[in-house]
């Protein structure tokens, strides 16, 4: 089943370490066309994730285990200025799961696709070209 990625939809690329805003400017439904909006970047004085870090965890995993709660801190901000009527999640698996975790009821609401791949390295193309698969 292929959703249509409306006008002016918000389009976060994330993975544990960086993260785009996209917006989707095609004029027409069933065309992507993205314009790059903002970076996401760590905060290294943020607050970690939530509890304890699990003794399996490395420091990197937790790094991006934080670094994925910032994201979501940051959309549900977003979300709050009206900043987006339509949202589409693409991340590598953990890093969706996490920022999912993460989001505010308000904003998940919001949530039209989820993509669970690394394309935080690909073209705004490539990335428009697997949003319309």
């Amino acid at each position: 089943m292929s959703h249509d990625i409306p006008n002016n939809a918000l389009i976060l690329v994330a993975d544990g370490g960086k993260a785009m805003l996209l917006r989707n400017t095609a004029s027409s439904g069933g065309e992507v066309t993205l314009r790059e909006e903002g970076r996401i970047t760590p905060d290294s004085a943020a607050q970690g994730p939530s509890g304890s870090r699990p003794e399996d965890q490395s420091p990197g995993q937790t790094t991006e285990a934080t670094f994925s709660k910032q994201v979501a801190q940051a959309l549900n901000a977003l979300k709050q200025q009206n900043g987006f009527d339509a949202l589409v999640l693409v991340a590598d698996p953990q890093s969706l799961g996490q920022i999912r975790d993460a989001l505010h009821k308000t904003v998940e609401a919001t949530v039209i696709k989820s993509l669970s791949k690394d394309l935080t390295n690909h073209s705004l193309d490539d990335i428009a070209k697997a949003l319309v698969k």
